[in-house]
């Protein structure tokens, strides 16, 4: 907190240090400016989807989820090898995001910018985001997988 000061001198260094910190506040993009937008897919009206996405949202994607009655097709149009099948399918940038990644993994994976497909969390972990129950937690694997279909383990919760 400042103090305020009668001299003219602190006053005025006061002055532009708030006008500077105000200037750099307007000038720093927001976190959700820095994510691209994240499309979500899914079997119509899953809850745990919709968890998944506000925790997302919570990290600083701006994320839709729409209920797709094909939701299948879309996966497997996508590229998702079946063994990796989550409960919903996305899409941020060029790359899929299947099932209940976390979104320190979808952020490192954006930031690495490497040569794959993307990421999945096959099946619906407990403990994984959106399937939070309590203290249950299942240890699971977080692969990121190739237009190939070759996978291997990206993260380890």
């Amino acid at each position: 907190m400042f103090r305020i000061d009668p001299n003219r001198r602190t006053l005025m260094r006061q002055g532009f240090a708030l006008a500077a910190l105000a200037a750099f506040a307007r000038a720093a993009p927001s976190r959700a400016a820095m994510f691209p937008d994240i499309a979500a897919y899914r079997n119509p009206g899953c809850g745990c989807c919709e968890k998944w996405a506000t925790g997302l949202q919570a990290a600083g994607f701006k994320v839709t989820l729409t209920d797709d009655a094909e939701f299948g097709k879309r996966r497997s149009e996508a590229g998702v090898p079946p063994e990796l099948a989550g409960c919903h399918t996305s899409f941020v940038g060029d790359y899929v995001i299947e099932g209940h990644v976390p979104a320190e993994d979808i952020i490192r994976f954006l930031e690495e910018k490497l040569q794959a497909r993307g990421l999945a969390v096959a099946g619906m972990p407990m403990g994984s985001p959106g399937m939070e129950m309590g203290d249950a937690n299942d240890a699971y694997d977080v692969m990121l997988f190739t237009a190939d279909g070759k996978s291997r383990v990206y993260a380890h919760h």
